[in-house]
């Protein structure tokens, strides 16, 4: 028909549907058979839907536990480092001031610049914190409740709890550690925007 009236598929179905007298229908109510057909079928999907979203609340599950006890194993790995990082670093600053061969040194004052320094370094704190919030967590997420707030709140400081362990570590092995700890935060901050 359309090569009859040289028209476009598309622009001749457009301009019939548009016509009031194309598409009438005098009864506009559902009879109850139309109804239960209909609600049955609303149902079906919103069950389907819930099955579909504790299926991926699993998996997603599953993902967060993987990745914060990688996090909390990173977080023991660095241990070792920091063990041996304050003495080597007492030892390179006591080096470079004999380098220099000032006279007239005070000892005492030094010593508590030194201790002061050094403590700056100490990251015992923020592996404590971190651990706690690890914890903290993992006690979350098995909760029945709607989690995903919650749980963006306690990644966002285990993320300050890692850039502290990062700054203050000045060692090349740290970093690396810190550096794997933060890719796997951010891997669950992508997965938390799911949850939100």
């Amino acid at each position: 028909m359309t090569d009859s009236v040289d028209a476009d598929d598309d622009y001749l179905t457009e301009y019939l549907l548009q016509r009031d007298d194309v598409l009438q229908n005098e009864n506009n109510e559902l009879s109850q058979q139309e109804a239960d057909i209909l609600l049955q079928a609303v149902k079906e999907a919103v069950e389907e839907v819930d099955r579909y979203r504790t299926i991926e609340g699993k998996a997603l599950k599953e993902d967060f536990l993987k990745r914060v006890e990688l996090i909390g194993n990173l977080s023991q790995q660095v241990e070792p480092f920091e063990q041996q990082r304050v003495p080597l670093i007492k030892e390179k600053l006591m080096q470079r001031l004999s380098d220099l061969q000032l006279e007239n040194v005070d000892n005492n004052r030094l010593e508590q610049e030194l201790i002061y320094y050094l403590e700056k370094l100490d990251i015992t704190e923020e592996r404590i914190r971190l651990k706690q919030h690890i914890k903290y967590f993992l006690e979350s997420i098995e909760g029945n409740e709607a989690q995903g707030k919650k749980l963006g709140f306690i990644v966002q400081e285990m993320g300050r709890e890692i850039n502290t362990l990062g700054s203050k570590s000045n060692d090349a092995q740290m970093q690396k550690l810190v550096v794997m700890m933060k890719d796997e935060l951010e891997k669950m901050k992508e997965q938390l925007c799911n949850v939100l």
